[in-house]
């Protein structure tokens, strides 16, 4: 188990580091806008159980580099976990597309480029569990350097930005959604470390 432990630690760090992006909310107060502060709450309810959802799916993996895990029990968390993100991250660009655009300006490409952006998160994480899926769990050497594969990936994934979701949760958007009590909920820590 030597080799897959660095390597699943290495994954376990890359996901914390900011894959996860869960609606981060900032500001408070500001107007009301009742069409926005109702848009907010769509969002908001939608996004607060899938939060969750992506919470425990980090957890588990941080949990797997912790035991003493088999190749085998790592394969198996890793895919439940990605496969969870790919749904969650789908599940919040389905309530943003659902809930439509925010009563801002240029609301309608906010809203678009977020639900392209999540979208495409999802997709990254379908890949992710594929690429598990596939892992040799027979070869430690092999599944060693897969999951330094899958790490790397994982890694760009949570560098590469979100920037469509900061641009629509900036200025009044953010505001209606960090009046509601489900964003709030939703805006505890992303990631366990």
């Amino acid at each position: 188990m030597e080799g897959t432990k660095p390597v699943n630690k290495k994954l376990a760090a890359a996901l914390s580091g900011g894959a996860v992006l869960v609606l981060a909310l900032s500001g408070c107060g500001g107007d009301d806008n009742e069409k926005l502060d109702s848009w907010a709450k769509d969002v908001c309810d939608a996004v607060q159980p899938q939060a969750k959802k992506i919470e425990s799916a980090n957890a588990s993996i941080q949990k797997e580099t912790s035991d003493n895990s088999t190749p085998e029990d790592v394969q198996k968390t890793d895919a439940q976990a990605f496969q969870d993100m790919s749904d969650a991250y789908k599940a919040i660009g389905t309530a943003v597309n659902k809930a439509g655009a925010p009563d801002v300006e240029n609301g309608e490409k906010k809203q678009k480029d977020a639900v392209t952006e999540l979208n495409t998160i999802s997709a990254s994480y379908a890949s992710l569990k594929k690429q598990v899926d596939g892992l040799d769990t027979k070869d430690q050497g092999k599944f060693a350097d897969g999951l330094k594969d899958i790490a790397t990936e994982l890694d760009k994934l949570s560098k590469s930005g979100n920037d469509a979701l900061r641009n629509l949760e900036e200025g009044e958007v953010g505001q209606a959604m960090a009046r509601q009590s489900s964003c709030k909920a939703a805006t505890g820590p992303a990631s366990a470390t």
